[in-house]
């Protein structure tokens, strides 16, 4: 597996947006049209855009991502080999690559994205193992520690940020966008503050009232052409839209009085322009990096424990990848020794006169022989693999394949779904 990132530690909000796709599905779908590519998953939030491909040459991943991630400077480029990527992916999903470290809403995202790639058949056995280990490490780091205690959202931290530029008791306010962000800074406005009034914009109203609804203040919901209004009335905005385009422009605020505004849109949904205006301050998730500064360092000790889960089971992971690229060695040791097993048979068999009962006593000796002559073997195999021992493996392909060319190990995990003749799963489990 390789990955490319884009994300807030070393990007820009311009760096992040110019990096994402249309769509996550359309990302996806995107990397599977690229030569080489078998899976894919793309990751797209506020803060970070990700790209995942499985590929059976590492050069051909390469090549695919570099292809999808244009416009962008190097140095927010973060490209990532298989184990790399993989530890990247359990660290994203346990928060600790967030901007406010432990954040509960990027383990939802993950699996938002994770459904995304699935519709767009970019999930094989490397992604599903992978992303299904990711989530259960989100989920073990929220519920065994307390890494997200605190201010745990974009949405809260923007609020926070507002709190520190001005007074919010009796404010009024104003959120654009009634997504899940946008919400979640409803909420903290109602919870944190004795914000007089607060209004929700959204281009669906229906659903600006249901976030009015599920907060404990005053609030109504409106239109996008009822937001300039809005804006004369209100001294503090946070807005958090997926809006292609810039929203609020300078011209809305021509009336507004002193006004904070902090805009956690990806892209960006206030306009450049509008922080050149004496009345107006605009903070963007750059800004927010001052605000996340605290929480970062009272969540150390938490951080700490679930760098030893991710560590964990990072381990358990690539030893699953390792074990099913030596059940590939171990299915053709199998196959080539049935097919000796079922000539020998067939030609002992051709020379006696037996009746069916009997035939299967014969035939079921010479599985139970091929069973116990390879058990052995098998775990010999299985254990070298996760000693990342490749020269026994690749010997052991050679013994039992001789048109087996010149692959060298470790491969990429890609296409290692090798399986055990049903007959003899059971012997192979028994010395597991």
């Amino acid at each position: 597996m390789t990955a490319v990132s884009v994300a807030h530690q070393r990007g820009s909000v311009e760096d992040i947006d110019a990096a994402a796709a249309d769509s996550q599905r359309a990302g996806v779908e995107e990397l599977l049209d690229a030569p080489g590519v078998s899976e894919a998953f793309v990751l797209q939030t506020c803060n970070r855009t990700e790209r995942y491909v499985v590929t059976d040459d590492p050069s051909a991943g390469q090549t695919a991502l570099s292809g999808a991630i244009t416009d962008v400077s190097d140095a927010a480029v973060v490209e990532m080999g298989h184990e790399e990527s993989l530890r990247h992916l359990l660290r994203v999903a346990a928060g600790l690559e967030s901007l406010v470290p432990g954040e509960d809403q990027i383990l939802g995202q993950v699996r938002d994205a994770y459904e995304d790639a699935r519709a767009a058949d970019g999930l094989g056995p490397v992604l599903e193992e992978a992303l299904t280990k990711a989530i259960h490490v989100g989920e073990r780091a929220r519920t065994e520690t307390s890494i997200n205690e605190g201010v745990v959202s974009l949405g809260s931290a923007a609020v926070e940020l507002a709190e520190r530029e001005c007074d919010l008791d009796a404010a009024r306010a104003l959120i654009v966008g009634a997504g899940e962000i946008a919400t979640l800074a409803a909420k903290a406005l109602a919870d944190r503050s004795d914000v007089e009034h607060l209004a929700v914009a959204n281009r669906t109203v229906s659903h600006a009232e249901h976030v009015a609804s599920v907060v404990g203040v005053e609030s109504e919901a409106i239109g996008l052409d009822d937001v300039p209004a809005a804006l004369n009335r209100a001294e503090v905005v946070v807005s958090a839209t997926g809006s292609p385009d810039p929203l609020l422009e300078p011209a809305a605020f021509e009336t507004a009085g002193e006004t904070v505004v902090v805009d956690i849109g990806q892209p960006r949904d206030v306009s450049p322009a509008v922080d050149e205006r004496t009345t107006v301050d605009v903070f963007d998730l750059d800004d927010l990096e001052a605000v996340t500064a605290e929480t970062r360092a009272n969540r150390e000790a938490a951080a700490a424990t679930v760098e030893d889960i991710v560590a964990d089971e990072l381990a358990h992971l690539l030893t699953r990848y390792k074990r099913s690229r030596a059940d590939d060695v171990i299915s053709t040791m199998y196959e080539s020794a049935e097919r000796v097993k079922a000539r020998e048979v067939e030609q002992a068999l051709s020379t006696l006169d037996l009746d069916d009962d009997q035939r299967e006593v014969v035939e079921a000796m010479a599985d139970s022989l091929v069973n116990q002559l390879l058990a052995a073997p098998t775990k010999s195999l299985r254990d070298a693999a996760e000693a990342d021992d490749w020269a026994t493996v690749d010997t052991a392909l050679r013994l039992f394949d001789p048109d087996f060319g010149d692959e060298e190990f470790p491969p990429s995990v890609a296409g290692a779904e090798g399986t055990v003749p049903e007959h003899v799963s059971t012997a192979v489990d028994a010395d597991d």
